[in-house]
């Protein structure tokens, strides 16, 4: 669900510069298309902090349509799944935090993106809020 597409350019300095046209805030660059891919993810996982530290609407990728995309990290993934039923829910972090019998700052750790979580955790989080994770590891492309 958190795979978006990216339009890659030709710099004037023999690098490769990366934008996302889903999420605007994101732009960076590599010296070869591999390592531009790279940065992108890096970068889509700050600027989607962002996102989750202003308690805004997650941007929702579009279709790739041949081009190539971008994913954050699984553990990155189910974090914005949390956040996203938590807005869709309308339940707040004291109120996760209730369900789950946690305190406050378990649930920030939860939700910061940046901070390493236990999959037990997540998908008690996940539970409390009526969903599960499916996973499903495909062929690389």
């Amino acid at each position: 669900m958190w795979n978006y597409p990216v339009a890659l350019a030709d710099d004037t300095n023999d690098t490769i510069l990366v934008s996302l046209p889903d999420v605007p805030e994101v732009h960076t660059f590599g010296d070869d298309r591999e390592e531009a891919l790279i940065r992108a993810v890096d970068a889509l996982e700050t600027a989607l902090e962002f996102y989750v530290d202003g308690r805004r609407d997650l941007p929702l990728p579009s279709a790739a349509e041949g081009r190539p995309t971008v994913t954050p990290s699984a553990q990155v993934c189910i974090k914005l799944d949390i956040y996203t039923a938590m807005r869709h829910g309308k339940i707040g972090k004291a109120e996760l935090a209730r369900r789950l019998g946690w305190h406050l700052p378990q649930v920030d750790r939860l939700l910061d993106l940046r901070h390493s979580t236990r999959i037990d955790l997540m998908e008690a989080a996940l539970a409390a809020l009526g969903k599960r994770i499916e996973i499903i590891v495909r062929d690389a492309a």
